[in-house]
């Protein structure tokens, strides 16, 4: 087995307190960002429903966290972006933003007041908090995507401890 295979299969991501291998020859700039994110709401933020990485890509789980909160709470950019999305899906306001590194934030449900294409800063009010999304009227939900993939936000919010791997004994 070559270097660069051996340590593809050596990073691994932490998800919730699961580890599962990144896909290979996807750079892992989670851990590089953690930390210098911000969370949408203002403290305190409990996280009703935490993230489940599905067992596929099509599998249950659940893509995000859901922060408590109520229709009309601010809902600020967790990190510089672009409103890549602001408008209904199916039944609920969401708001998407890209960021640097192929990274997609999406928040729901939210009455934007920016506008798709719109440049925002870190902590930035986007709108608030509206009705409806699935955990009705009590919750915002923060899903993030990394190349593609949804991962876990505490990755950048600082909330997951860093994967090491010990030497053999």
């Amino acid at each position: 087995m070559n270097l660069s295979r051996l340590l593809s299969a050596a990073l691994l991501v932490p998800l919730d307190g699961v580890l599962l291998p990144a896909p290979p020859g996807t750079p892992s700039t989670a851990t590089s960002v953690a930390g210098t994110w911000s969370w949408p709401l203002v403290p305190p933020h409990p996280v009703v429903e935490g993230f489940r990485a599905p067992a596929s890509e099509y599998a249950d789980g659940h893509r995000g966290l859901d922060l408590q909160a109520i229709p009309g709470t601010a809902v600020f950019a967790p990190y510089d972006g672009v409103v890549s999305f602001a408008g209904v899906v199916v039944d609920r306001p969401v708001l998407s933003l890209a960021h640097a590194g192929d990274v997609v934030s999406t928040v729901e449900p939210v009455a934007a007041i920016v506008g798709a294409g719109e440049r925002v800063a870190a902590g930035q009010l986007l709108g608030h908090v509206a009705a409806g999304g699935h955990c009705a009227d009590r919750c915002l939900h923060l899903g993030l995507r990394q190349h593609g993939r949804y991962v876990s936000p505490l990755l950048y919010l600082g909330g997951v401890p860093r994967a090491v791997l010990l030497p053999a004994r």
